[in-house]
């Protein structure tokens, strides 16, 4: 129970963090325009040319101030912590957190392979937990791979968008990133899996709560390379907004292009 409550106060605090965050980059409303892009996508183009960049985005005011904080809390704080970690811990040992962290995460991989009914992929994933759990001793190697057992990943946003649910606004989450409506309440859904179905229900341990909440959030960003105003594009901001829409309508279709096994 200390473990749940735990648990549950390190969500509640990283979501207050993301609405403070996010609230305090919120332009200040007025009657036109709230701090209008440098460069605007119509300004460069021809007249009557389709904008390929244009997604729903209801709250562009709050997710360009979002982006801006998002710039400055991964340059000034967020990766110079990963860069610490990158430069204390060898690739080998960094390969197995990562591997260690990936088995723990099948919980939210299982929950909605079997939500969409795909039970040959929850059956390839419980497969995978259990030879990486033992074999791979705790998930830090992944000999489930090597044997032909593939990772199938899923998360709830996918649950969602296979039974039809619309991506809704686009948004730009404080800390996280780039997000949609659906994806926000599907993130929500995981991580309240994780909690209380997942390896810190069953591992009865504040500290072990903490320290995964921590070195989760390390590993994650010490895989992504991107890295914010480093893409050369004056539009940064709408090229994610129509990348991350495109990929995850693309993850939308191919999981209802794999059918019920």
């Amino acid at each position: 129970m200390k473990t749940r409550r735990g648990a549950a106060m390190v969500i509640a605090g990283l979501m207050l963090l993301m609405l403070e965050s996010g609230c305090s980059t919120l332009p200040e409303a007025g009657p036109g325009p709230v701090e209008p892009p440098l460069r605007r996508y119509e300004d460069l183009v021809k007249p009557g040319t389709h904008n390929m960049l244009d997604v729903k985005d209801s709250v562009e005011g709050f997710n360009r101030g979002s982006y801006r904080f998002n710039y400055y809390f991964d340059e000034y704080l967020y990766r110079p912590v990963v860069r610490g970690y990158e430069i204390i811990m060898p690739n080998y040992l960094e390969d197995r957190v990562s591997n260690a962290i990936d088995n723990l995460n099948e919980i939210t991989n299982l929950t909605n392979n079997l939500f969409q009914f795909k039970f040959k992929a929850a059956g390839v994933t419980l497969g995978r937990f259990l030879v990486n759990s033992t074999v791979g001793v705790a998930g830090l190697w992944d000999p489930a791979t090597k044997w032909g057992m593939e990772r199938k990943s899923q998360d709830f946003g996918l649950t969602l968008g296979h039974y039809g649910t619309r991506d809704g606004s686009y948004l730009m989450l404080p800390v996280l990133g780039a997000s949609n409506v659906r994806d926000t309440g599907g993130f929500a859904a995981d991580t309240a899996t994780f909690v209380y179905a997942g390896p810190i229900a069953w591992i009865n341990d504040s500290t072990f709560t903490m320290a995964y909440t921590g070195v989760n959030a390390v590993d994650r960003r010490h895989r992504i390379p991107f890295r914010y105003r480093q893409t050369g594009s004056p539009f940064e901001y709408e090229l994610l907004r129509t990348l991350y829409t495109m990929k995850r309508e693309y993850d939308v279709q191919q999981g209802k292009g794999e059918g019920k096994e």
